[in-house]
C-alpha cells in the first residue's frame, strides 16, 4: 500500500500574516487565540467549511454569537494585556 506524504495544510496557517490594521487592542490577541486552536486542525476542503470553522471557533473563544446583532465591540478580561482598549474586541475586524 503507498504512503501519501503530502502534508495536509493546517488551519492554523490562515493567520500567519495578520491584517494591516486592527479595530481594538484586543483583537491580536484573538488573532493569536485562533491561530493557537486551530493549529492542529486541517485545513477544510471548502471555503463554506473554512468559514463555518472559523466563525465557530471565533464565537467560542470570544463568547459572541455573531448570528444575533453583534456589538460593535465587547470586552473579554483573556485578552486584556493593557492599553485603553486593552482587553476590546472588535467582531468586524
Amino acid at each position: 500500500m503507498a504512503h501519501d506524504d503530502t502534508a495536509v495544510p493546517k488551519t492554523a496557517a490562515l493567520f500567519d500574516a495578520g491584517p494591516d490594521r486592527w479595530g481594538l487592542r484586543g483583537d491580536p490577541h484573538v488573532w493569536q487565540a485562533l491561530r493557537d486552536t486551530l493549529s492542529g486542525t486541517d485545513l477544510p476542503a471548502s471555503a463554506d467549511a473554512v468559514a463555518r470553522l472559523l466563525r465557530a471557533t471565533f464565537e467560542e473563544l470570544v463568547e459572541v454569537d455573531l448570528s444575533a446583532e453583534p456589538a460593535p465591540h465587547v470586552y473579554r478580561e483573556r485578552y486584556a494585556h493593557g492599553g485603553m482598549s486593552g482587553g476590546m474586541v472588535h467582531p468586524d475586524t
